[in-house]
Formats: structure tokens, C-alpha cells, sequence
């Protein structure tokens, strides 16, 4: 597997803010059949994952953009180059500007 990471950043970007959710989303790796899944989520200014439980082990690398992680009374703020952990508790993410993601999760199950 080769994919470019910036490639699909930005095109992922560009749905997200055509489409009436605000959001879009691509699976580059991983799913029912294996542990580790890597999603690219984009998000434009001002919209946001709702808040849900944490899967497993996981972290959000910031692509492009600034976003919000908050969980409860905390919350991590990240630009481009950032790495965040996931805590272990319901969480959200909120896209402070346009914003794109590659979300790394190790499922316990």
C-alpha cells in the first residue's frame, strides 16, 4: 500500500466542506478484519464529531488545520504536525478551522 497522506487530505477537505454535514471521511487502512484502522477525517470550520466512547487505543494526528479534543472538563487543542492522544472516556472533535485528521485506533475487541 502506497497512499499519499496529503493527496488525500485535500480531497477529503473538499467534500467535507461541499457537503451539508460539514464532514467526510476515508478508511486508508484496517477494518473488521484487522486491530488497527487508520481513518482521514476532514471537518470544516465550526463543525464536529459528537461525542463517543474511545474504541480502543488511539490517537489524532492533525494533517491540516486546528482542532479541538475535549473530554469532559479537558480539552487539547492541535495544529498540523500534532500528535493527540485519545483519552480513555467519552471524547469530541472540533474542527476550529478546516480541518483534516488521520485518526489511529487499535480496537480491544
Amino acid at each position: 500500500m502506497n497512499t499519499s497522506l496529503t493527496a488525500l487530505a485535500r480531497e477529503q477537505l473538499e467534500l467535507a466542506v461541499a457537503a451539508t454535514s460539514g464532514r467526510s471521511a476515508h478508511t486508508v487502512f484496517g477494518g473488521s478484519a484487522h486491530l488497527l484502522r487508520q481513518t482521514v477525517i476532514a471537518l470544516a470550520s465550526g463543525r464536529m464529531l459528537d461525542e463517543h466512547s474511545n474504541p480502543g487505543d488511539a490517537t489524532v494526528h492533525v494533517l491540516h488545520g486546528r482542532v479541538r479534543l475535549a473530554s469532559g472538563d479537558d480539552h487539547w487543542d492541535g495544529a498540523a504536525g500534532h500528535l493527540i492522544a485519545v483519552p480513555d472516556a467519552t471524547h469530541s472533535l472540533e474542527a476550529l478551522e478546516d480541518s483534516v485528521v488521520l485518526l489511529t485506533v487499535v480496537n480491544r475487541d
